[in-house]
């Protein structure tokens, strides 16, 4: 049997292994959909499972209209798509990997895909890469001439890395996409804290200043009372006045008497 008539090993687990379905090994994990494919260990895995083919090459599978797709950049790196026609996600070219074979036959004018009929925009003649494979392996018998060496193949910048798996990796580059944690400023704190260092001395004065501010970050409702206690520290208003300033903001909105 001539080599090139042969399917390389990763072509061959492109289309036999099972995606979006979770991992068996990392059941109990979240995020644990196998949405990977290794194409040295020929094998589908999850997010988790990356430590252990982190310096493999790995293949991002995506899901499109329920059909498994690769992105066209990823793909090219290790065969020829050209004609084939590729479809746009999130602005990204992608390839499906199976045929689709319509339930009716193609009529019309335009192209048809040489597979399965499925009528495609004009150059294309092949739906998927399973179509194009198929057609070169039965009129050519060779798909060598169609591989491309690619020693090295790494997951797009846009995968999403589940938070427990970041640190594992020994990435810091990979933590990106998650926000940093701020810590929440309670409604008592704010208010005491703010309170006390007002009512010293100059030195006070700049510490409940740096507070207020810190406040503001945290918790916007804050302010006005920071504000106007300030106030009250430079320009010695008294309690009542601010009491009454208090008062004129929360009162109880007067209405004109009925007639």
């Amino acid at each position: 049997m001539i080599m090139g008539y042969q399917k390389p090993a990763w072509l061959e687990a492109l289309y036999t292994q099972k995606f979006f379905v979770g991992c068996s090994y990392h059941e109990n994990s979240k995020k644990n959909e196998k949405n990977i494919c290794c194409l040295d260990c020929c094998t589908s895995i999850c997010p988790h499972c990356l430590p252990s083919h982190r310096f493999h090459r790995l293949l991002q599978v995506r899901r499109y209209v329920y059909h498994d797709v690769v992105r066209l950049e990823d793909l090219q790196k290790l065969i020829d798509c050209s004609n084939v026609q590729a479809y746009t996600i999130n602005s990204a070219k992608v390839v499906f990997i199976k045929k689709r074979p319509q339930n009716r036959q193609f009529k019309g004018s335009g192209n048809y895909c040489t597979s399965c009929d499925r009528s495609l925009q004009e150059p294309f003649i092949h739906c998927s890469l399973s179509c194009k494979v198929d057609f070169v392996l039965k009129h050519y018998k060779d798909l060598s001439p169609y591989l491309r060496t690619c020693n090295s193949l790494q997951l797009s910048p846009d995968f999403l890395m589940p938070q427990d798996m970041t640190m594992a990796m020994g990435d810091e580059d990979m933590i990106t996409n998650e926000t940093p944690r701020s810590t929440i400023v309670d409604g008592d704190e704010p208010m005491s804290s703010c309170t006390s260092a007002s009512s010293g001395s100059d030195n006070n004065a700049a510490v409940s200043a740096m507070a207020c501010t810190e406040i503001v970050r945290k918790k916007r409702s804050a302010w006005n009372v920071c504000a106007r206690l300030m106030a009250a520290t430079h320009n010695k208003v008294s309690d009542e006045d601010m009491a009454t300033s208090f008062s004129r903001r929360k009162g109880i909105p007067h209405r004109s008497p009925l007639c």
